[in-house]
């Protein structure tokens, strides 16, 4: 955050002992140094928001202690599809490409050297965020133009996905369902296409999901927690409907808000219950005047008969049905 021109000095020697290198929000331009690959303790490297050229520096993985890469609104350029996993980036945790020139398709094989977002780790005092130390409150967006790698699936350590504000196509991978751990999934404003898949539903972790300004379509899956998600999370793409949209599906299907279900339901099982009571009730009378009719034209079973005998006004009636007249 400063206003350093020029280009970035060749000066990294073999055995540095950098650990961050922070140049982001100058006016820096030219091309990365190569001898930035010799600071192998390098942990944290933030060149965004410059003027920086170049394509992507594959070169970057042979370090193997990096964990943070930001080349964010830069002029980087070119494809990143010839990638062959020469260069691990294994220790990387965080990256951020967003607001360059990069065309094409990326690479899966990128998404598969991603070691350290793939492994699970158990730890039993709970999660830990990568930022704690250098970038404690910092978030980041991400223009990238092409479909999302289904490859993104595999990263079963990730607990924020953000690819917003670029050109993606396609569809949703429906392997982003598998990303176990994942808290946050912010894809709005792209072109994505298609309808949401009711894997994202299996997120049992995602408290963050932003869907907005696509192109989807069809109807809003409402499994599991998906129906806790309110109207900003899917707005701004026309096909899209049901809950918690005011636009209704064509078939009904996921166009009802699941509090007028759980009312539909109640409803339901109360009308059942009344039936079944009355029911329950109707045939107790029935069976009750067939037995009190037994009981008084035939005598028996004599304990109830003198049970019911027991009390006067049913003695009287008792007396008057056997005797066949009014006693006086």
């Amino acid at each position: 955050m400063n206003n350093f021109t020029g280009r970035i000095p060749p000066i990294y020697l073999e055995g540095g002992r950098l650990r961050s290198l922070n140049l982001n929000g100058n006016q820096l331009e030219g091309s990365l140094p190569k001898s930035l690959g010799n600071c192998k303790r390098l942990q944290v490297l933030d060149l965004g928001n410059n003027n920086l050229i170049g394509t992507f520096p594959y070169w970057l993985g042979r370090l193997p202690n990096l964990q943070v890469l930001v080349l964010r609104s830069n002029r980087f350029h070119g494809g990143m599809q010839d990638f062959n996993g020469t260069f691990s980036f294994s220790s990387l945790r965080m990256i951020d490409l967003a607001r360059n020139e990069f065309t094409g398709r990326i690479s899966p094989a990128l998404f598969d050297n991603f070691k350290a977002m793939r492994d699970i780790h158990e730890n039993k005092t709970g999660p830990s965020y990568m930022g704690e130390s250098y970038y404690d409150g910092i978030y980041y967006d991400d223009p990238i133009i092409g479909p999302i790698p289904k490859a993104v699936g595999e990263l079963n350590s990730l607990i924020g996905l953000n690819l917003s504000h670029n050109s993606l196509t396609g569809n949703i991978p429906p392997s982003l369902g598998k990303l176990a751990a994942l808290e946050s999934l912010d894809l709005s404003s792209n072109k994505l296409q298609g309808r949401i898949p009711k894997q994202l539903t299996e997120l049992t972790f995602l408290g963050v999901l932003n869907l907005s300004r696509n192109n989807l379509e069809g109807p809003i899956p409402l499994a599991n927690h998906f129906d806790t998600f309110s109207n900003n999370s899917f707005g701004g793409n026309s096909g899209l409907c049901g809950f918690p949209l005011s636009k209704k599906c064509g078939n009904n299907v996921g166009s009802e808000s699941p509090l007028s279900t759980v009312a539909e339901d109640h409803e339901s099982e109360r009308a059942l219950f009344w039936k079944i009571t009355a029911m329950g009730y109707g045939c107790g009378l029935v069976f009750g005047f067939r037995m009190r009719y037994i009981v008084f034209t035939t005598g028996r079973p004599r304990w109830l008969v003198k049970m019911i005998e027991r009390n006067p006004q049913n003695r009287i009636r008792t007396r008057i049905h056997r005797n066949g007249g009014r006693r006086n």
